[in-house]
């Protein structure tokens, strides 16, 4: 990140590819972007966007999972439901899922991610209900409901229930300032 104009960006990272061509490294021209914050970008699976935070006229900078990262677990779900095949117990269909969001939502937690985790519980309940009734294509909703959620609408097996992404709490980074040292001297 850099503090000030465009040109200032593009002269730093001449500067930077000389540093690292001296180390036999170079800048990969599809990986290294310049942009204004305010654009946003995606590093590592997350959106980095500066917003106006509502109600207030400051700025912050707000981390979300990017759409590239939303599409690839939605995916995932959607051939974990394929994978397993509808002769097979829901319990082993359950276990498979339950890993692979339990995972994806702990990477996310720290940003804000409630708004996605509540459209992956929905995603993801869907699938496992489309599951079912492929499973089942004769039986109506009341009894499969009875059969695979107690009467409830969540589903659930003998051993587990489906990962639920929406009741997964957010955290959000804490500013520390010189509670963490810095490893450099202060400049004097």
């Amino acid at each position: 990140m850099v503090f000030g104009s465009k040109a200032d960006a593009e002269v730093l990272r001449e500067e930077i590819t000389e540093v690292l061509s001296t180390m036999g490294l170079r800048l990969s021209p599809k990986k290294t972007l310049i942009t204004h914050i305010d654009e946003g970008l995606d590093f590592l699976g997350w959106h980095i966007q500066r917003h106006r935070k509502r109600g207030t006229r400051q700025h912050f900078v707000y981390t979300y999972p990017a759409k590239k990262a939303v599409q690839a677990v939605k995916r995932k779900v959607k051939t974990l439901c394929r994978e397993v095949e509808v002769n097979q117990p829901l319990d082993d269909l359950l276990r498979r899922l339950n890993m692979t969001l339990r995972g994806w939502c702990a990477y996310f937690r720290p940003g804000v991610s409630s708004a996605t985790f509540s459209y992956l519980s929905h995603y993801t309940w869907q699938t496992v209900w489309r599951w079912i009734r492929r499973k089942h294509r004769r039986s109506t909703w009341k009894e499969l409901r009875h059969r695979y959620c107690g009467g409830g609408w969540w589903p659930t097996s003998e051993n587990r229930e489906l990962f639920d992404p929406g009741k997964v709490g957010t955290t959000r980074y804490r500013y520390r300032g010189s509670i963490i040292p810095a490893p450099w001297p202060i400049a004097g």
